[in-house]
């Protein structure tokens, strides 16, 4: 554990949870991990939706190598390389038709808040300095970065609530969120009202100042892998259209295969204006970020000013940009997209019966390789656990126990209460592996059982 290394190292390090001791990781391969105990976990949600092509890929590794050696740095106000170029290429390669621009960051958080700020610059070039477009339109339940712009965007009270003084005022709609619908009604006959909330909050607000409406396709870290109710982006895309404001999809848990489509929103044939993406491009081998942008909404930029008054100091280095186009290359090679999906058919023929077979678990949902779990105190009225029980938690040190890692999360019933695990294991995962993931996580959920007395 890591206070074992206070003695050599010191107590230094500044973690999310600072009274929080963890097992040290010393070395990783495929979809394992190992601990300097010398125990094996299953890494069941690739870090955090990052590692996608899985741990140990030597190909990558010597791609960072060789980069390193000939230049690992260079600003790109200033010089332009041929990672970056090579990267943009399969990037644009990969996203819906139309988006062929890309903007690279560092991160998730910085791709969002880099998309809020194009969002602008694009009306201002445009329409000019009086245009009033700058709202940009979120979810409540949605998580979209910890930078204060991406935090103002985001919906999850738990992560905004410290902080809330200092965020954007931005508008919020209630969540697409079928298991807990906002307006108690049940997929088929709801008449997509989550959606058409949309319209009403853009007519509360006024058109003219709304610039953008930013969701994810499928809610990741907020609130577990939720998907859409049918229909619902075709009639956002179609709102957006009418009311002139760009649709901005965030796919920084989602692209890359996460869901068995290259980005989530593939599953529906809409396109946006914008997408926002980060961890699978580089799949943990280097922090890297960027957002995709439509070519005609470049071009007004182009055709006008010329400027985009953004920037971080390691946007576009060669370093990641190199570990990006290995990471694609092997992502493409191997055909990760497709064994995404099929792999997640496995593992949610696996986990879908728990909904009738344990006693907590109220919904498994997902697509792909993206399965969230939710866990109830009561399945017949969908109640949740009390908040200070940390059952999320609790579940994922069950888990690891058996030698799984889950990623929980809490808060989306009302803000407070509400607990689920996301399952995301590397897209390089085997059948085999798949079953042997379902096995330990069934059993850390039915230790987790016997400890609440069910």
């Amino acid at each position: 554990m890591y206070k074992d290394y206070a003695e050599q190292y010191g107590d230094h390090v500044f973690f999310r949870d600072v009274n929080k001791d963890m097992p040290v990781i010393v070395r990783a391969q495929g979809i394992y991990l190992y601990d300097d105990k010398g125990k094996e976990y299953i890494d069941g949600c690739s870090g955090s939706q990052v590692t996608n092509i899985g741990h140990g890929v030597e190909e990558v590794a010597e791609a960072i190598g060789r980069q390193a050696k000939t230049v690992a740095f260079t600003h790109l106000s200033r010089f332009a390389s041929v990672p970056i170029m090579r990267l943009a290429q399969q990037v644009a390669e990969l996203a819906p038709p139309g988006l062929s621009r890309v903007y690279f960051v560092s991160g998730g958080s910085e791709a969002v808040e880099a998309a809020i700020k194009f969002a602008r610059t694009y009306f201002l070039e445009r329409d000019g300095a009086d245009t009033k477009k700058h709202k940009i339109i979120a979810r409540w339940h949605s998580y979209h970065g910890n930078t204060l712009g991406a935090l103002s965007v985001t919906g999850h009270m738990p992560r905004r609530k410290k902080y809330d003084p200092m965020l954007v005022d931005f508008p919020h709609i209630p969540a697409c969120y079928c298991y807990r619908c906002f307006a108690g009604k049940s997929q088929g006959s709801c008449n997509l009202d989550c959606a058409n909330a949309l319209e009403a909050t853009i007519l509360e607000h006024g058109a003219e100042n709304i610039a953008a409406f930013m969701a994810e396709p499928f809610v990741g870290a907020a609130s577990g892998a939720v998907p859409p109710a049918e229909g619902y982006w075709a009639r956002i895309r179609e709102i957006c259209d009418k009311y002139d404001i760009l649709l901005i999809a965030d796919e920084v848990m989602t692209g890359f295969g996460r869901t068995g489509a290259d980005f989530a929103v593939d599953h529906w044939g809409v396109v946006p204006d914008i997408i926002s993406c980060a961890k699978g491009m580089s799949a943990g081998y280097a922090p890297l970020g960027a957002f995709i942008v439509k070519e005609d909404l470049f071009k007004v930029l182009q055709r006008g000013s010329g400027k985009f008054t953004h920037g971080h100091t390691y946007g576009g280095n060669p370093l990641a940009a190199a570990a990006g186009v290995a990471v694609l290359d092997y992502y493409k090679r191997h055909n990760l997209c497709e064994n995404s999906r099929l792999m997640g058919e496995r593992l949610f023929a696996a986990l879908d019966p728990l909904e009738e077979t344990s006693p907590i678990v109220g919904d498994v949902r997902g697509r792909g390789l993206f399965c969230g779990v939710e866990i109830v105190q009561d399945k017949a009225s969908r109640k949740p656990f009390p908040p200070e029980m940390s059952i999320g938690e609790k579940l994922t040190l069950k888990c690891m126990d058996h030698g799984l890692v889950v990623y929980p999360g809490s808060g989306h019933a009302d803000g407070r209460a509400g607990d689920h695990v996301l399952i995301g294991p590397p897209l390089t995962i085997t059948a085999a592996e798949v079953d042997e993931l379902a096995r330990r996580f069934k059993a850390g959920l039915k230790d987790l059982e016997k400890e609440l007395g069910y």
